[in-house]
């Protein structure tokens, strides 16, 4: 129930469930990560941090340029189907999310001499996108009738804010710099520059837009000797600061107090680390198998502070408290001709999120992801890449014991209650160039 003060509805708690569950999850890794970063990557399921061979696996661990003997150009795009539902006590309801999201995949690899090489990569690992209608979550749905005048303006308000769009774009510039400590040993160093490009967390009674920049550093090292090479590859976490507008949309809700009124606000968004390592052997001179281990430091992710221009008010605070997520990723290629390569891989990613915060933003889960890909020799230099990813989400059968209490922060609570399923689908495509080095 909402609680009145002098006739007015208390701002505190309908702000808990403004924004609640703003950054849940997204389409194809724990949390709101997007591992695909490179066309190979998709088609091996990201198992990729051990090769020395790919032009797809620099992303995965920059170290990899240094046993490359020319440099190189690659450029492509990640292509992102989700679809989501939940059924409920109101019946099946989809999200209304874009069809397909675009991301981009650049790479560049330059060979300075025998032991220095410099790199770039351009990508999207972090992304979400959903848009829940303001019908699908019965106990948000309704209004309240205000006191009439004298004692108050009399009408209605929303009883509940409904969580509606929910759309968070984030590109990785990661310029890098590789040395060959020997021929079988190399290690590398990079920035990790965040551009959260659009950030869009709006619910049936206010919008939030704003964009931002965030610092981070990564650090690698590959070893290859042989049919066996070892890879380790680390990102540091980053808070991007978010500078936006917050708009109230609802004028009653303004005046009685219940909202915050229209400005500029601040938000820091942290982004989690990432350590990955893996092992790859060459079966046969065609045929090699590597498998990889990532984790994911969510347990950075305690909460979303949005803060407001106007005397520095709290607009929305809110604790998620998720817990670091491991992945198991194992990916095989076999060079079918001397020109064509297939690709193969499946991976298992846990959910850093419980239930205890679990949100209908993006209802995360535990999922399967099946890669399969091709890569092409068109002579000259001249490489194309194809790979399609089908993820399978777990279903979640969510339910709350913890009763939602109107204003309060509508995560982990009942109000969300139902049966959910997601499932996507990627798709990529890449072309590069070679040109002789040094």
């Amino acid at each position: 129930m909402y609680v009145f003060h002098n006739g007015h509805l208390s701002a505190l708690a309908i702000s808990g469930a403004i924004l609640g569950g703003c950054l849940s999850s997204s389409a194809t890794a724990s949390g709101f990560a997007v591992p695909e970063l490179s066309t190979a990557g998709i088609a091996t399921a990201n198992a990729l941090v051990a090769n020395p061979v790919e032009r797809g696996a620099v992303p995965y661990n920059p170290a990899a340029i240094a046993f490359h003997d020319q440099s190189w150009l690659s450029a492509g795009s990640l292509l992102i189907g989700p679809t989501f539902s939940v059924d409920n006590a109101s019946g099946s309801h989809d999200s209304a999310g874009a069809d397909w999201l675009v991301a981009p995949m650049i790479q560049a690899a330059i060979r300075i001499n025998e032991r220095w090489s410099a790199g770039l990569s351009v990508n999207a690992p972090f992304g979400l996108e959903t848009r829940w209608k303001t019908e699908t979550f019965p106990p948000l749905t309704g209004s309240i009738q205000l006191p009439p005048p004298p004692l108050g303006p009399g009408g209605s308000v929303p009883a509940s804010p409904q969580p509606t769009q929910s759309n968070l774009e984030i590109i990785d510039f990661t310029p890098t710099v590789t040395y060959a400590i020997s021929d079988e040993l190399a290690v590398a160093l990079g920035a990790d520059i965040y551009w959260a490009k659009s950030a869009t967390l709006n619910s049936s009674i206010t919008q939030l837009e704003g964009d931002g920049i965030g610092l981070g550093f990564n650090l690698s090292a590959l070893y290859a000797k042989g049919p066996f090479s070892a890879g380790i590859n680390f990102h540091s976490s980053s808070t991007i600061k978010v500078d936006g507008s917050y708009s109230a949309l609802n004028p009653t809700m303004v005046l009685i107090g219940a909202l915050q009124p229209s400005q500029t606000a601040e938000l820091d968004l942290d982004l989690p680390w990432r350590l990955q390592l893996g092992a790859r052997y060459e079966l046969t001179p065609a045929l090699a198998v590597e498998f990889d281990w990532t984790r994911t430091g969510w347990s950075s992710f305690e909460e979303i502070q949005v803060k407001g221009d106007l005397n520095g008010a709290t607009l929305f605070a809110d604790v998620n408290d998720w817990d670091d997520a491991n992945a198991y990723r194992l990916g095989m290629t076999y060079q079918l001709q001397e020109q064509t390569q297939l690709r193969f891989g499946y991976s298992f990613d846990e959910t850093p999120q419980g239930d205890a915060h679990f949100s209908a933003r993006v209802p995360d889960n535990d999922r399967h992801l099946f890669g399969i890909g091709v890569g092409h020799s068109l002579g000259d230099g001249w490489q194309l890449e194809a790979g399609y990813m089908y993820v399978m989400f777990l279903d979640r059968n969510y339910r709350s014991a913890k009763p939602y209490l109107g204003g309060s922060d509508i995560n982990g609570t009942d109000a969300i209650n139902g049966d959910y399923e997601a499932n996507a689908h990627l798709i990529g495509l890449e072309v590069s160039k070679s040109f002789d080095a040094f």
